[in-house]
């Protein structure tokens, strides 16, 4: 029999992983030897904080990041094939969305590999649960343009979708540019258009908050450097 492809959450933050995760992800880690991972540091201190007893000496790590040479990484489910189980790491939260991961999820699929998602905290998930938008209808829209007339242009774009849809619009930001997101959202959106930011999810200081644009003016939010995801909805 061939081996399986694990997807495995991390953590969001600096938590305990069994806090926010089954033990299910536990149990499947001690049973692996083999994972492809975007860092190996953190990785291995993952690895190391949920399974304690684990030799790290034992850990055949593949690195997976936008340096990885694309020939390379077709070969690093071939061990499957000998009936050897694989673990894909995210570098926070699930792998395979917004994660370099589902490439890997893909070879499996292609190459007759099972793929077995685990249970784990998905930030874009956890924000729309918690924003009081549209959790039958959602898109999720990565990074927006860093140009400015770029970047007014595909939030009222997305504001336009949003309100013809009846959609919400999920997107991400680099953190420390949270700032200046909220103060192009301020200046672009229509006041009465919805957003939601959350900021810290599953750590102390999680911050989730939703209100109409016109409000968001008083609001004082400390967003530097903080992983966030933003919700707009019309």
């Amino acid at each position: 029999m061939k081996g399986k492809l694990y997807l495995i959450p991390t953590t969001l933050g600096d938590t305990e992983p069994l806090e926010v995760m089954p033990i299910s992800v536990k149990k499947v880690i001690e049973q692996l030897d083999h994972f492809i991972v975007e860092n190996e540091k953190s990785a291995r201190r993952f690895i190391k904080k949920i399974t304690p007893a684990k030799s790290q000496g034992s850990l055949q790590l593949m690195l997976l990041d936008k340096y990885s040479d694309e020939m390379e990484t077709q070969n690093y489910l071939n061990v499957c094939d000998e009936g050897v189980s694989v673990g894909l790491l995210s570098e926070a939260g699930v792998p395979a969305v917004a994660d370099p991961g589902a490439t890997i999820a893909k070879l499996a699929h292609e190459k007759g590999i099972q793929v077995v998602p685990l249970v784990g905290p998905s930030s874009i998930l956890l924000a729309i649960m918690a924003s009081g938008m549209n959790g039958q209808s959602f898109a999720f829209n990565g990074y927006l343009p860093i140009d400015k007339s770029d970047r007014k242009r595909a939030i009222k774009e997305l504001e336009k979708i949003s309100k013809e849809k009846d959609q919400s619009q999920i997107f991400i930001e680099t953190p420390y540019r949270n700032e200046k997101m909220l103060a192009d959202l301020s200046a672009a959106l229509s006041p009465q258009t919805r957003l939601c930011i959350a900021c810290d999810i599953t750590l102390p200081t999680e911050y989730i908050k939703t209100l109409p644009i016109k409000e968001w003016k008083n609001e004082k939010a400390d967003l530097h450097k903080r992983p966030a995801i933003f919700i707009i909805h019309r």
